[in-house]
């Protein structure tokens, strides 16, 4: 079993969700599918980068895609949102589509459509195909290419996903069925994030051995889980490179809600940074440039993808070359 590839390994493509039902955005879903139109246009970096298939819902979803995103591949699958990392399948380092169990987010969000749409995504694309009886979904876990992942406590042990999974059955279980040898295990997620605490808000891998982290900024609710983080993946032996945190963001009910530029997006030309206009936008373009001198970094407001509950990277999910 070969674990996957890291996210800078060559795309051959990206499958993205774009916003289909309006019942679940309501006033958002107009400029939400500005905002996933915007992602895609930079990751397709005018034919620089590599292929976008906007995966859509509905006719009516798939007439719109093709008009507002020219340059990009449609295709209709039926699914309950636009959270692909999650539902989709994540693809091994041998070409594997592997498929887990989906019980939307610990039995929260049960959607029609998203507990197969990993299967037919790979299917379409003649991908073969291993299906594994337990629950994990893509954002939970991010490698670095070497065999290590990271991974949260939070949600990976969490009970609503499988029942009386402790360390060493999920790390058997990571390493049988994706190749992973090595386990970082981070603690809790950001604050009210609905995933129980998906790593990929919290720290990811920017090289090997190399796990980006947020700073806290100032009266940051999450503080306390970014000191957190670091002193285990210190304490582990991993290099920990500093990101800026956009601090608090809160929903138009003064609600904290969980924005992270954690949530990039690397591609083959790009790295799409999710911001948020709390004053750290700036800095968090200048911070990753310097991680990826190989690729340009585009920052982009995400406001009303995040009302959904993601953003960038939980929108889509690559195809290896």
């Amino acid at each position: 079993m070969t674990a996957p590839q890291p996210e800078w390994a060559p795309h051959a493509a990206v499958w993205i969700g774009y916003p289909s039902h309006a019942e679940l955005w309501l006033e958002d879903l107009d400029p939400a599918r500005d905002e996933v139109v915007a992602f895609a246009k930079a990751v397709h970096a005018e034919g620089r980068g590599e292929t976008v298939i906007l995966v859509a819902a509905t006719v009516e979803a798939a007439d719109d895609a093709r008009a507002r995103a020219p340059f990009a591949e449609v295709t209709i699958e039926a699914f309950g949102d636009i959270w692909l990392r999650d539902t989709g399948p994540i693809i091994g380092g041998d070409g594997t589509a592997h498929r887990f169990g989906f019980n939307g987010w610990g039995g929260k969000y049960d959607l029609p459509g998203d507990s197969d749409i990993g299967l037919r995504l790979a299917r379409g694309r003649g991908l073969t195909v291993a299906n594994h009886d337990w629950i994990i979904e893509g954002g939970a876990i991010d490698g670095d290419g070497t065999g290590l992942v990271v991974t949260t406590e939070q949600c990976l042990l969490n009970p609503n996903r499988n029942t009386g999974f402790f360390k060493t059955a999920a790390e058997a279980r990571l390493h049988d069925d994706l190749g992973y040898d090595r386990v970082l295990w981070l603690g809790d997620g950001l604050l009210n994030d609905h995933t129980d605490g998906h790593v990929d808000n919290l720290a990811r891998f920017v090289g090997p051995n190399r796990l980006a982290i947020p700073q806290a900024a100032e009266n940051d609710p999450n503080w306390r889980i970014y000191q957190d983080a670091t002193a285990r993946a210190q304490a582990f032996g991993v290099e920990v490179v500093p990101v800026p945190s956009p601090g608090r963001v809160l929903s138009p009910e003064e609600e904290i809600i969980p924005g992270s530029h954690m949530n990039f997006y690397i591609g083959n030309a790009v790295v799409v940074v999710p911001l948020y206009g709390t004053g750290t936008d700036a800095a968090a373009i200048a911070a990753f440039a310097g991680i990826f001198p190989d690729r340009e970094v585009v920052g982009l407001r995400a406001d009303h993808i995040l009302t959904g509950g993601g953003s960038f990277h939980c929108i889509s999910q690559q195809i290896p070359a």
